[in-house]
């Protein structure tokens, strides 16, 4: 008949260490004195789980046979229980490796008290700390399966509650949900949404977003959130394009949101990359969303120019320069590196075909704003013509 089980004074010693409830509390004591984190958890909660930990490893090790996953089984739910109270692995092996430590003292001591001789006690041990090492990613097997799933109810209930406090009109988070998120219902919150919609590169930027505070989820494909504060200029993704609203109390955030994503639109077709108010992009959003009226009013005031016309372009894309900065020749010459002469040939040849009001081509020429306003929406619109 084969040995299944190690008998003698050795077998003696792991049936005597699996029974003694003081080995425990040994154990418990060093996991609690070296780790914090394991520290803050009840007593009662670690000796329960070290009781079950040493009396599932010493069968196992008793046992003349491989460790199978039913061994580990408890070890898994461990590391699955450290990660649902907030335990880092760090502070779980911490903890871990000193019980583990503290038992092999005290086998140490007992076995030789016993007359174990030294060989036998050290083959032994060897060969738990192997078990022990299984039993250590087993533990750390658990804590990231369940770490993982934390991190995905959690992320799914935040994109939710922003789905919710963004998009429905109705929406009216509960106090608890909302606290759960650092949201308060008489807060008053800054609406951003980006342009990025990359799952790789999303956690990285909604990070630096919470830094100030607030939540950050997906919300119709692109990372968007509710902060307190504004994000910070300098975003460490210079690549992102980040529209940020005036603070407003949660149930102004839907019609913030439209108003985000409308002005995102703008500021995506102009280039514009990091962060931009709304408030700063509410004329181009304004006017870009009557595409009807765009076209009447640039059909209506350039239809004399032709887009094909390399000239007629060139011509066209200096007047809107001189629209943009405040119809200064000398702002305009400097912006497109050209000769203040050239800049007023243009607007005169402009002038000519188009009918271009004479006070814009002519020095110290000032528009009033209503026909600026035509006049630069007219030429935006034309030269964005394919």
């Amino acid at each position: 008949m084969a040995l299944t089980e190690r008998t003698g004074p050795l077998g003696a010693l792991l049936r005597e260490l699996a029974a003694d409830r003081q080995v425990v509390d040994e154990m418990v004591e060093a996991a609690r004195v070296h780790s914090p984190e394991v520290a803050r958890l009840p007593p009662a909660e670690n000796r329960r789980h070290v009781a079950a930990l040493l009396a599932a490893g010493l069968a196992s090790f008793q046992r003349l046979a491989e460790p199978s996953e039913r061994d580990f089984a408890e070890a898994r739910r461990l590391g699955a229980d450290r990660a649902g109270q907030g335990v880092s692995v760090a502070g779980l092996l911490r903890g871990v490796q000193a019980g583990r430590q503290k038992v092999v003292e005290i086998a140490l001591d007992r076995g030789r008290a016993a007359g174990i001789p030294d060989t036998a006690l050290l083959e032994a041990l060897l060969e738990l700390g192997r078990y022990a090492s299984a039993l250590e990613r087993a533990l750390v097997d658990g804590h990231h399966t369940a770490e993982l799933e934390l991190v995905r109810t959690r992320r799914d209930a935040r994109n939710r509650l922003l789905r919710r406090l963004l998009l429905d009109e109705a929406a009216d988070g509960r106090p608890d949900e909302l606290a759960g998120f650092g949201l308060r219902p008489d807060g008053r919150y800054h609406c951003v949404v980006t342009d990025l919609t990359d799952p790789a590169r999303i956690p990285v930027v909604r990070r630096q977003l919470c830094g100030g505070g607030g939540v950050f989820g997906t919300v119709d494909d692109r990372l968007a959130g509710l902060a307190p504060r504004l994000p910070p200029a300098d975003l460490a993704d210079a690549a992102v394009l980040v529209v940020a609203a005036p603070a407003r109390p949660l149930a102004e955030a839907p019609a913030l949101h439209r108003l985000c994503v409308a002005a995102l639109r703008v500021a995506a077709r102009a280039g514009l990359r990091g962060l931009h108010g709304v408030v700063d992009l509410a004329g181009e959003t304004a006017l870009a969303a009557q595409p009807e009226l765009a076209g009447l009013v640039s059909g209506e005031l350039l239809g004399a120019l032709d887009p094909a016309d390399d000239f007629h372009r060139q011509i066209a894309s200096t007047a809107l320069a001189y629209l943009d900065h405040g119809q200064r020749l000398d702002l305009t010459a400097a912006a497109l590196h050209l000769h203040p002469n050239t800049v007023r040939y243009r607007l005169r040849r402009l002038q000519e075909l188009a009918g271009l009001p004479p006070t814009l081509a002519e020095p110290g020429g000032r528009w009033p704003v209503p026909q600026t306003v035509r006049w630069w929406w007219a030429l935006r619109t034309w030269l964005g013509q394919e």
